[in-house]
């Protein structure tokens, strides 16, 4: 049975003040534990307001009745320094910046065990798989997904040129004349797979149907105010998209101009729309530079409608899910909701 130090009231301050000012988690608790003791607790309560087991707590109060205050600081003050310092966590931050191609290793993503022999080989410092896993914390690391680019044909030089005349068109625009963002966006039957919470030892099923089924939206979004016009089709087509200008050019009857801002994508530029932009004079057509889906404002709308619709979903019918998503769309955008129709926006093939 460990002897339970005697310390006045004063003492028990000043050594926790102590223990606070070393910033040490191990310390300060070890502290706690004496500090509890000599206030009267005994070692099953001392234990119960740490939080720690018995046992601890009469370890810790034998090394302090045989060290003092040596006993509450971390024993690893000995152990030399530290491997994985200032430099070493440099030598990571750089090698996260850099292909492990660059090092002759085939494997195609980082992992913990990579930059430790990465590391090992850039440094002579030898840590373990857990050290560079709080190394990678330190320095602020995350696991996340890259983002997908292509080599465009446009040099940066025209990339910029391009995108500022677009941004100028914006903050210049007109008060009779409208600005809005195009996209379209498939709806799979078979469910989108995202994370989400479960309990431990649990995992969710999501069924699927097997045989995909899809329906196809076009929208815009206001530049100005965030207006969100929707059509749906059966096919991703010029057909899809002039339906799109038509509506456009329905909603915004009293705008003298509507610059439609929008991608590459083939059915943007096939002879039909060519054509059906002759009957349609008041609306102008904006090419965004090849792939620059963050200059597309409506993207972010369809990132969350996926999120909030189309993830996970357990419809085993298309016309269920086409449903939800005009439900969504309606929510989003209320204001716009008549001009939209009550009825779901999308059709299901036969």
């Amino acid at each position: 049975m460990s002897k339970v130090p005697k310390l006045a009231r004063l003492a028990r301050r000043r050594i926790m003040k102590k223990a606070l000012k070393t910033g040490e988690p191990g310390v300060v608790r070890r502290t706690q534990i004496v500090v509890n003791a000599a206030a009267g607790r005994s070692a099953l309560e001392t234990a119960d307001v740490v939080g720690c087991a018995k046992s601890t707590v009469y370890d810790t109060l034998n090394a302090f009745e045989a060290q003092g205050w040596l006993a509450l600081l971390d024993g690893r003050r000995s152990n030399g320094s530290l491997k994985a310092n200032d430099d070493f966590r440099r030598v990571v931050r750089c090698l996260l910046d850099q292909s492990h191609r660059d090092y002759d290793y085939l494997r195609p993503t980082w992992t913990r065990e990579l930059l430790v022999a990465v590391a090992r080989e850039q440094t002579d410092v030898e840590v373990s798989v857990c050290v560079m896993g709080r190394v990678l914390r330190a320095i602020g690391a995350r696991r996340g997904r890259p983002k997908p680019v292509v080599a465009g044909r446009l040099s940066e030089r025209q990339q910029r040129r391009r995108l500022k005349a677009i941004r100028d068109l914006i903050a210049e625009l007109h008060q009779d004349e409208v600005a809005a963002y195009e996209d379209e966006i498939d709806i799979h039957l078979n469910p989108k797979i995202g994370a989400d919470w479960m309990n431990r030892g649990a995992q969710k099923l999501v069924m699927t149907p097997g045989q995909n089924q899809k329906a196809y939206l076009a929208g815009t979004l206001d530049a100005r105010d965030g207006t969100l016009l929707w059509v749906g089709g059966v096919k991703k087509n010029s057909g899809l998209f002039i339906a799109m200008l038509q509506k456009l050019e329905q909603h915004y009857s009293s705008a003298r101009r509507i610059h439609v801002i929008l991608d590459n994508y083939g059915i943007h530029k096939s002879r039909e729309v060519a054509s059906a932009l002759e009957g349609l004079p008041r609306i102008r057509l904006h090419f965004l530079p090849p792939y620059c889906p963050d200059e597309n404002k409506i993207e972010r709308v369809w990132l969350d409608l996926h999120a909030n619709v189309t993830r996970n979903h357990k419809h085993a019918e298309l016309q269920p899910l086409c449903a939800d998503v005009a439900t969504y769309l309606n929510y989003i955008s209320p204001w716009t909701r008549a001009a939209n129709d009550a009825r779901p926006p999308l059709r299901v093939a036969a």
